[in-house]
């Protein structure tokens, strides 16, 4: 069965950087897409960064020149490196990871990690 373990969230003063890690593990045949999504209390879970496999990326508005993720394919990892950290990307940070676990490509699932939690102080 497939994994996504991720680390490296935490407690951060506003203007700090955090690098958060995915790690998927299992029987993995190919990563179609990784994302980072996060939830903030009493609020709807949102997408914060994506890259799919030709490693095209999309970011949400809100975090464009300040997130930057990346993905180390041999290590099916996938990072979100958080520069210019505000109050309000406090939250939950949630790995997805859409995946090929057999060897037909419409042999597909969805996964989530465990989440991370970020706090930004002011």
């Amino acid at each position: 069965q497939v994994q996504l373990v991720e680390s490296g969230g935490g407690l951060v003063q506003a203007g700090g950087s955090l690098r958060l890690s995915c790690a998927a593990s299992g029987t993995i045949f190919n990563v179609n897409a990784m994302a980072w999504y996060r939830q903030a209390p009493g609020k709807q879970r949102e997408l914060v960064a994506a890259i799919i496999s030709g490693g095209s990326t999309n970011y949400a508005d809100s975090v464009k020149g300040r997130f930057t993720i990346s993905r180390d394919n041999a290590k099916n990892t996938v990072y979100l490196q958080m520069n210019g950290l505000k109050p309000e990307d406090t939250a939950v940070y949630y790995c997805y990871a859409d995946l090929q676990i057999g060897f037909w490509k419409s042999s597909k699932a969805d996964y989530w990690g465990q989440g991370t939690q970020v706090t930004v102080s002011s």
